[in-house]
C-alpha cells in the first residue's frame, strides 16, 4: 500500500503535535491558518466507513483536546473540523483524517461551502435516514 500518511508515520517525517499508539496529530505542509493540524489514526483506515468505532472515538477525543488547546494557547475564537470520506467527497488522501483549523474573527477566509449540492434524490431523505437508523446498526 502506498499511503502518504502511513509513510509519514513509518518514516517519522512529519511535524508532530502529538503521537500515540492509536491516533496522532501533525502540522500539514500547507496550513490554512496558524496552528492548522491534522488528526489521523496511527493505523491505516481509509475513511469513516471502515474505521472501527473505538478508533474513531479516540480520534474525536484528540480533535476535542486539540481544539481546546487552540483556544487556550493560540487564542482562537473557534475551530473548524473538516473531513472528507469516500471517492465522491473530495477526500485527498485515502487515510481517515480530520483537519482542525483554528479560527479568529480577523482571519478573512471561510471554510463553509459557498453553494448547495445540485444532486437530487426521490422523496424526503429525513424519514429514509430515520428508518435506516432505527433498523440498522451501521
Amino acid at each position: 500500500m502506498d499511503c502518504t500518511f502511513c509513510r509519514l508515520i513509518q518514516d517519522d517525517a512529519a511535524r508532530w503535535v502529538t503521537r500515540g499508539p492509536v491516533v496522532s496529530a501533525f502540522a500539514p505542509l500547507d496550513p490554512l491558518a496558524p496552528g492548522h493540524t491534522l488528526v489521523i489514526p496511527t493505523s491505516h483506515w481509509a475513511d469513516i466507513f471502515d474505521t472501527p468505532p473505538e478508533v474513531l472515538a479516540q480520534a474525536m477525543a484528540l480533535v476535542q483536546r486539540l481544539a481546546g488547546k487552540m483556544r487556550s494557547e493560540l487564542k482562537a475564537g473557534g475551530v473548524n473540523i473538516l473531513s472528507a470520506s469516500g471517492p465522491d467527497s473530495e477526500q485527498s488522501v485515502p487515510h481517515l483524517h480530520f483537519h482542525v483549523v483554528p479560527r479568529w474573527s480577523d482571519d478573512a477566509f471561510t471554510t463553509w461551502p459557498a453553494q448547495r449540492s445540485h444532486h437530487r434524490i426521490d422523496g424526503d431523505p429525513v424519514p429514509q435516514l430515520a428508518k435506516a437508523m432505527a433498523t440498522h446498526t451501521k
